[in-house]
């Protein structure tokens, strides 16, 4: 383009400029031309501008820029047509007028560089130039206060009709559809520089200055290139009621079938290009409304949601235009372009961050937006379309409402509450999620007044004037009620009065299902809010919400059972638990359901808070005490603590809840409550067993120990209930330890490596002499359970109990410990300490079966075993009790030896151990001693080389003794040992009997073989014609002891099942012979009732 010659300096100046003046003084007088031209004001800049004539060429003399402004204008003019020639930067004029732009931003002596720049548009070839600079400014330099600068000062050219100068702006109005093609290549840059300029406080994104005046020049040019593609219109305002055509129809994006409504508005063919620039920057245009979501969500909710609905639009038409595989121009296309730009004239002006002029027409738009909304809520004939461009309005009030600070926003609301209630109240009723989610987001804002949650309401009279009608919309069960619910809850929550709240707890008993359901949803959306910390400060009746949410427990509705149970955990378990546990116990079978599945989803919501846990033990205490106070029964505790698994199964530490937990045993060491509650979670203590013994040792040494005073006085308290009471409590704080020990499972004490369960000891090998307890280390469970089972001064429940738990002892640690503690109880006959070792071994024993049976030590225990059953006793005497301790012994020892070496747990049970069962066979050794007929003294008998040391014979009542040891066994083997039993035993028996010279000992293996019978059943049919053969022997030719077991025998064989009395038929005959001969002729009266009773059997 050529430049216009009237704008020109003059050839001499031009001249005399170019040739005598260095550069660097071109840059002075430049800088001086530019400063004398942006200080004047604007007014006095105009005439100057409108004075300068054109001139030719050669009419003027050397020039000089003598401080005039018509001298300055020439002199830049031409040094813009020089630059532009040679496609030099012009950054030296740029930036003063981008720094005077933002200096003089909000100032009404401002504009300056507009005058100038208007003028100089004038001339095509630098305005060009200038347009050109201008982009490059942007997209190279980095000085923030020059793009600060850039983005004001082109807003400002953008919005030249509303600038701050009042002149006219030819010069602009003529470049400016080719400036907006040339700065439509700066919008990459704007959308780089708003989206750096963010910073994250407190979890929002809070925009820089920079970032403001970028995402607002942005917007000023999107607007731009829509507002310049447009013909002008004289079309009218919605708010006219004349008004007989629509200025914007949207067409719904969901179906890919429908046309796209004609609209009014029109696209110029020459100026068709413009709205392509903006749909062609469709992405960046999804960047800006995203950052300016992200800015709003703080400080300003509302219009944060018309922001969230103007991308979701902006998506919906990405998707459903942008994927069209048409040419450009296409009518699709141009139907896009056209809704973008219907919508965007509006979005876009209503989405700046700062516009001074917004104050200025907020009332004539919003009277559009309203009389927009009843305009088409009142067509139904295109509902689709409708629905949609009544979604457009919504989010425009949205984006004006939100606009506002509180103060300004309460103003409006009080001038047009009203009639925006009356338009929206209506739009609740919609089909239309969205329209329905826009409303109650702009009546929450009207409402609430723009108050931050979590503060208070104090007038609320507008509210209660529309209050009734939102109350009213939750009669139905449809979308209004759904949306109604978050406004009324929010309202409950920030309301200082509680009326509302008791409105819609009275809806929970309507005998109207629907206006439950939603009275429900209302607590709910309450219960929800109030947990965010923004509402900390709400003050509700939490016991009211919670007596009324477990009265629904009984609702005859699922649904709502299953949505008050979900809604308990999030309240205060002091006010839940307690009913709760009630309600389980209740007579109902289903609200017993109902209740204990509530409960469970209470605990599990608390799985990491022992307070929870302890809290319901508490309720279950103090209601087991009601009912026996009241009924003098006892409360069934399962029906709570059987949740107790199902609880457990939550729980991902338990590292956190165990020590509270033994803390309170502790506390309540009487509370059997808590003992069968831990029992529920023993697997779960194991997986923490060192905590758990940790804590049990803890208390355990904070206890005083009695002595032979304070035991004494315990022992000698009289009957009165304190007395009594102080008994009890001592007792079971005794107990405490040992019972939280006795709840975890075996393989706790398996782990020989376990510092805290043995300590050193099971790196000493087997203990020879460990007769003082005391000198075990303390500090192990091990030497606890040592201490309390031999300790001289304890209770026998303790002392028993304790013994019990020392059998769960590795045999590797307890065998020598037991072997040296009997050895020197049987020397002093302390029947006390050897009752509590032979129930440890016998524990042992049962747990451990083989392992313990083949430990060494074991062998040594058995010597001392018969030397006790060699001792004088009486019937019902403390040594006849400690020999039946022994008899039990024995006979578990059988047991172990009789099981089953594959299930066994013991690695190498059956390898390493069948040689020496056979070899050391307790059961065989019992048979010899029960059946050798000789007076031989104790030093004789086949002890394995166990020799003992008294020469006495041996008397009557070992053999007895060894009788019931096998009695015994007969009775505690398990069904896997009973056919070896049989095979080993039984054979032996019988073949003893027959040579057995002492009636005595005769009847006691008759009565041997009766209890095997009795106990073994069919495992005893290989031998069951020899069993009543001896039977039959018995009864004609024993003792009166003999005839009796003889008897009993016959009578178990009899007894048994249909095998064995087959296999006996053969000789029954000569067994009803003997019966009735004995019936008749038997001294003994009680044998005669036998035998005549054994006898109608066999004749029935």
């Amino acid at each position: 383009m050529e430049p216009q010659s009237h704008f020109l300096l003059p050839h001499s100046a031009s001249s005399e400029l170019s040739d005598s003046s260095p550069e660097s003084m071109t840059s002075v007088t430049l800088g001086r031309a530019i400063s004398s031209l942006l200080s004047p004001r604007p007014k006095k800049l105009h005439d100057a501008v409108s004075r300068l004539s054109p001139l030719p060429l050669t009419s003027t003399g050397p020039a000089s820029v003598s401080g005039s402004l018509d001298d300055s204008l020439r002199f830049l003019l031409h040094y813009l047509n020089d630059a532009a020639r040679r496609n030099e930067p012009l950054d030296e004029i740029l930036i003063p007028m981008l720094d005077n732009s933002l200096k003089n931003k909000d100032s009404k002596h401002g504009g300056q560089a507009m005058v100038v720049l208007n003028w100089l548009f004038q001339d095509g070839f630098v305005f060009e130039a200038i347009a050109m600079a201008l982009v490059r400014v942007i997209s190279t330099k980095d000085d923030r206060f020059v793009v600060l600068g850039w983005c004001t000062f082109v807003r400002a050219v953008l919005e030249y009709e509303s600038s701050v100068t009042q002149f006219p702006m030819n010069g602009i109005k003529e470049r400016y559809p080719d400036l907006l093609k040339i700065l439509a290549s700066c919008i990459p840059h704007l959308s780089v520089v708003l989206h750096k300029g963010s910073t994250l406080q407190d979890g929002y994104e809070l925009p820089s200055r920079l970032a403001v005046c970028a995402a607002d020049c942005f917007l000023a040019l999107s607007e731009a290139l829509i507002r310049k593609a447009k013909v002008p219109s004289n079309k009218a305002k919605l708010s006219d009621s004349k008004a007989q055509k629509r200025p914007v129809t949207l067409v719904a994006l969901d179906g890919g079938d429908k046309k796209a409504k004609p609209a009014p508005e029109s696209l110029d063919a020459s100026n068709m290009e413009l709205d392509y620039i903006l749909w062609d920057h469709l992405e960046e245009v999804l960047g800006l409304v995203q950052k300016l979501l992200a800015w709003s969500r703080k400080s300003r909710p509302l219009h944060a949601k018309g922001l969230e609905q103007v991308l979701k639009w902006l998506h919906e038409i990405k998707g459903h235009y942008r994927n069209v595989k048409a040419e450009a121009g296409s009518k699709v296309i141009k139907t896009g372009i056209l809704l973008l730009s219907s919508c965007w004239k509006h979005y876009g002006m209503l989405m700046h961050l700062e516009d001074q002029k917004f104050s200025q027409h907020y009332k004539e738009l919003l009277d559009q937006y309203l009389a927009g909304i009843q305009f088409y809520a009142g067509h139904t004939e295109n509902k689709d379309g409708s629905s949609e461009t009544i979604k457009f309005f919504l989010n425009c009030l949205c984006l004006l409402l939100g606009r506002f600070d509180s103060k300004k926003f309460e103003s409006v609301v009080s001038e047009y509450g009203m009639r925006i209630s009356q338009v929206l109240v209506p739009q609740l009723h919609s089909a239309a999620d969205d329209v329905i989610d826009g409303v109650v987001c702009i009546f929450k804002a009207l409402i609430f007044k723009q108050k931050s949650p979590g503060s208070s309401l104090t007038d609320t009279g507008e509210v209660d004037a529309v209050l009734p009608l939102l109350i009213h919309l939750l009669d139905e069960r449809d979308g209004t009620a759904r949306a109604v619910v978050l406004l009324i809850a929010e309202y409950c929550l920030m309301s200082r009065d509680s009326q509302c709240l008791k409105e819609v707890i009275e809806r929970l008993a309507s005998e109207n299902v629907q206006q439950r359901r939603n009275a429900v949803d209302v607590i709910a959306e309450v219960i929800h809010m109030s947990s965010d910390s923004k509402y900390v400060h709400t003050q509700l009746s939490w016991h009211n919400i919670a007596k009324h949410l477990i009265v629904l427990l009984e609702d005859e509705e699922t649904a709502i059972r299953e949505q008050a149970s979900s809604l308990l955990p999030l309240i205060d378990p002091s006010l839940v638990l307690p009913a709760l546990v009630n309600l389980i116990y209740s007579g109902d079978e289903r609200l017993q359901s109902t209740a204990s599945d509530a409960c469970v989803v209470v605990l599990k919501y608390h799985s990491e808070n022992a307070e929870v846990i302890c809290m319901l033990l508490d309720c279950l205490s103090n209601l087991s005490q009601n009912v026996n106070r009241d009924t003098g029964s006892k409360l069934e505790s399962d029906r709570v603590l059987r949740l107790i698994p199902e609880w457990s199964k939550s729980v991902q530490s338990w590292n956190f809840l165990i020590e509270p937990l033994i803390d309170k045993m502790f506390a309540e060491p009487s509370n059997a409550n808590i003992v069968r509650f831990l029992s529920h979670i023993s697997e779960h203590l194991a997986e923490a067993a060192d905590v758990v013994l940790s804590c049990v040792l803890m208390h355990a040494k904070r206890r005083k120990e009695m002595d032979d005073s304070s035991f004494s006085r315990l022992e000698c308290q009289t009957d009165k209930s304190e007395d009594s009471e102080k008994m009890q409590q001592t007792l079971f704080e005794h107990l405490c330890p040992l019972l939280v020990i006795k709840m975890l499972p075996l393989r706790v004490f398996n782990n020989l490596d376990s510092t805290i369960m043995y300590g050193q000891l099971s790196n000493q090998g087997i203990v020879h002499d460990c007769q003082d307890i005391n000198a075990i280390n303390q500090d192990t469970v091990t030497a606890l359970l040592l201490k309390r089972t031999f300790c001289e001064f304890e209770f026998n429940d303790v002392r028993k109990l304790a013994a019990e738990l020392c059998g769960r002892i590795h045999p590797q640690v307890l065998i020598p410990i037991i072997c040296s503690q009997l050895e020197y109880a049987a020397g002093s006959q302390d029947i006390i300490k050897i009752k509590a070792c032979l129930f440890s071994v016998c524990t042992s024993l049962v747990v451990r079966g083989r392992e313990s049976l083949f430990h060494p030590g074991m062998l040594k225990i058995r010597k001392t075993l018969e030397t006790m059953l060699l001792w004088p006793s009486l019937d019902g005497d403390e040594v006849s009790r400690a020999q039946h301790g022994c008899i039990d012994c024995m006979a578990l020892m059988i047991c172990a030896e009789l099981q089953d070496p594959e299930s066994s747990n013991i690695v190498g049970t059956k390898k390493n151990h069948s040689g020496a069962a056979l070899r050391n066979s307790v059961l065989l050794y019992v048979i010899n001693q029960l059946t050798q007929d000789k007076d031989l003294p104790v030093s004789e008998s086949n002890l394995d080389d166990v020799k003992c040391t008294s020469e006495v014979p041996v008397p009557l009542s070992f053999y007895l003794c060894m009788a019931n040891v096998l009695i015994s066994a007969c009775q505690k083997i398990s069904d896997s040992g009973k056919k070896l039993f049989a095979r080993r035993s039984l054979p032996r028996l019988i073949r003893a009997v027959e040579v057995i010279t002492k009636s005595e000992i005769r009847a006691a293996c008759t009565q041997v073989l009766f209890s095997a019978v009795y106990h073994l059943k069919s495992t005893i049919l290989p031998y069951s014609m020899d069993l009543l053969n001896v039977s039959l022997k018995a009864l004609q030719k024993g003792s009166e002891k003999e005839r009796m077991a003889g008897a009993k025998l016959m009578g178990s064989l009899m007894a048994s099942d249909d095998a064995i009395i087959h296999s006996i038929s053969g000789g029954l005959v000569e067994a009803r012979s003997v019966l009735s001969s004995i019936s008749l002729t038997d001294p003994s009266p009680e044998l005669r009732q036998v035998s005549k009773k054994l006898l109608a059997c066999l004749t029935s």
